[in-house]
């Protein structure tokens, strides 16, 4: 079992010991494709760890962009938080029913706003319900709670400075996608897609890096798995996925090997994979 850290990934037991601290907040991150037919929203109205708010991920973001989710501003991202009741001095967990996906997401976006006290809940919310621990389905009594937010501009990129990197060979490009997706074998769940990778990324898929009950696998075997690329440790690293979700495990993967230097695109493939001026690639040139 990976150690507690409440900058990055703590158990159950930790949840389970903190759950009455007075500057603890739980959040319920999970997030849903349009394809699963599954409702977060009214899945944490009926059961949720207690105290937990809801993170609407699709709402929370830049709804001015035609991408999915993507970034919101600075003052959105903190009204959305005050509104919550989450704020400076606050410790942060951040689960999903998924046991380990769109948690990453969150946890990342609050890294990005400056908030270090942030981590995933390891396993979730399927093994917090697996141990019988305390389970509910009221919303918390929220009060506002102020929030300074320092953006961190260097843990996210833009199209222009992947597309730069990919050309010059500067970063390594990790790609959390199913192989069979980065190859361009499999069908993207986004319509109108083209199907390969960037140039020169390397996949890694997210699943890789979790046991089968979705907890994050040790260090020494993430190590490993990060290892299997082939990727170049003294490179800086920017994580890729589908639309920004999946490549945030990547992100909490390499923060808890302490490779501090990494980014995520945010646009990811919703983004590359829309503009046929950018180059992709199919099949898998890392062999």
């Amino acid at each position: 079992m990976p150690h507690d850290d409440p900058k990055t990934l703590v158990s159950t037991e930790w949840l389970a010991a903190h759950l009455k601290d007075p500057d603890l907040r739980i959040i319920d991150a999970t997030y849903y494709l349009p394809g699963d037919h599954r409702n977060a929203q009214e899945e944490y109205d009926e059961e949720h760890i207690p105290g937990a708010r809801f993170f609407p991920i699709d709402d929370i973001c830049d709804q001015r962009s035609d991408l999915p989710h993507m970034v919101p501003s600075i003052e959105k991202f903190m009204s959305r938080m005050r509104a919550m009741g989450i704020g400076d001095g606050h410790q942060v967990v951040v689960y999903d029913t998924h046991g380990m996906m769109s948690a990453a997401r969150v946890w990342w976006l609050f890294k990005l706003m400056g908030q270090d006290n942030v981590a995933c809940l390891n396993g979730g919310f399927p093994k917090w319900e697996d141990e019988d621990r305390p389970i509910e389905d009221m919303p918390p009594i929220v009060r506002d709670r102020h929030m300074m937010v320092r953006r961190q501009n260097h843990l996210v990129k833009d199209v222009t400075q992947v597309s730069s990197a990919s050309k010059l060979g500067t970063h390594e490009i990790l790609d959390a996608r199913s192989y069979g997706r980065f190859i361009g074998e499999e069908e993207e769940p986004r319509p109108g897609l083209r199907l390969g990778h960037i140039p020169g990324s390397r996949n890694l898929h997210f699943a890789s890096l979790l046991n089968t009950d979705m907890t994050m696998k040790p260090l020494d075997e993430l190590r490993a798995v990060f290892d299997a690329t082939g990727m170049d440790w003294s490179k800086p690293v920017i994580t890729t996925c589908g639309s920004g979700v999946t490549a945030a495990v990547l992100s909490l993967a390499l923060e808890r090997l302490g490779k501090v230097d990494h980014s995520l695109y945010d646009g990811s493939w919703s983004e590359w994979g829309l503009f046929p001026t950018l180059p992709v690639e199919t099949g898998d040139s890392t062999c």
